[in-house]
């Protein structure tokens, strides 16, 4: 399955050079355009974004699982990206400024544990890339008043992708739910 306004397989093969994370933010389908969009006409960093279920317990698991929160999965966008283009560091301001990282198991009104705010890495290097980021946006948040993050930061690969009516939801319904950007603080 392709991607549908990047073209780029989902599930790969990606380039050699690529990097990639997961990113939790609450409702994937806001999160997944989030990223897509750093693509212009003339700056294409992202390689692919796809929307689906991470660091919880079971295998394939399906929306209505996740939902139940039996499965222990969030949902997030796996980013797949060309570090040669752009730094982990300039997707890590992406991420924080666009959610409240500080609300635990939700985002705004969605609630459940698979709203989580988790940054999944695939290196003991981008973990502490991410560890570092995060001490710093947090400094931003005290001073506006925010509370403590509960982002979950770890090395975890495995993602299971999302059904087909997930990916790129927002391309295909343009008018569709987003509960996005609501902290307002920059890093």
């Amino acid at each position: 399955m392709n991607h549908l306004v990047l073209g780029t397989a989902l599930a790969g093969p990606y380039p050699d050079t690529a990097k990639s994370v997961r990113f939790g933010m609450g409702c994937f389908w806001g999160v997944e355009r989030i990223f897509w969009e750093l693509n212009t006409e003339d700056f294409s960093p992202i390689h692919v974004t796809a929307a689906a279920y991470a660091g919880g317990v079971t295998d394939s698991p399906t929306y209505r699982e996740v939902c139940s929160g039996a499965t222990g999965h969030a949902e997030v966008v796996q980013v797949v990206w060309d570090p040669n283009k752009i730094s982990f560091d300039s997707l890590l301001k992406e991420f924080w400024e666009n959610h409240d990282p500080t609300q635990g198991m939700r985002q705004g009104n969605d609630r459940g544990s698979q709203y989580r705010s988790v940054i999944y890495v695939d290196s003991e290097g981008d973990l502490a890339v991410a560890e570092a980021s995060r001490d710093r946006y947090q400094s931003h948040l005290v001073a506006a008043g925010f509370g403590q993050i509960t982002t979950e930061i770890k090395v975890d690969k495995a993602f299971h992708l999302a059904e087909p009516d997930h990916q790129q939801y927002l391309h295909t319904y343009p008018d569709g739910y987003c509960n996005h950007g609501f902290c307002q603080v920059n890093y």
